[in-house]
């Protein structure tokens, strides 16, 4: 089980750096598209780079990180269940301020430092789990 909670941990991390990309990919699509004519009104639909951010967002990631948590709670990984839980509590965050960033944009950067705080969690967590166990210490012994 600690392998799967390693691997559902970098498995996040993934996703988020692929979320990253595909938000910018979307935005540089639309920039060229409106370059090239088109008119971005309540009709528009979006183009692929920002519909892959928007299923992953609402989706995937959100999967993903209720899997991480339930591995996490049979992986005996030393605050496994901790980092997990970050993990989950960040990306319930996330999802959030995206919807809060629609009515309000200047949330928008919000979402993006918690992607980077998703991330580090996500990476901390596999690291922990693929660290060896530390060495227990000699036993004393007193002198009588």
């Amino acid at each position: 089980m600690r392998t799967a909670y390693a691997w559902s941990a970098r498995l996040l991390a993934v996703c988020v750096l692929v979320q990253a990309a595909a938000i910018a990919l979307g935005v540089f699509l639309l920039v060229n598209e409106v370059d090239e004519g088109l008119v971005v009104d309540e009709s528009y639909e979006g183009n692929w780079g920002l519909v892959l951010h928007g299923v992953m967002g609402t989706m995937v990631v959100p999967l993903l990180a209720i899997v991480f948590l339930l591995v996490s709670l049979f992986a005996r990984v030393a605050g496994g269940v901790r980092w997990a839980g970050a993990a989950f509590g960040l990306v319930v965050l996330q999802v959030a301020l995206a919807f809060v960033a629609f009515a309000a944009p200047v949330v928008g950067a919000l979402h993006a430092l918690n992607a980077f705080a998703i991330l580090y969690v996500s990476i901390q967590a596999a690291r922990r789990a693929t660290a060896p166990a530390p060495a227990s210490p000699a036993p004393t012994v007193v002198a009588a």
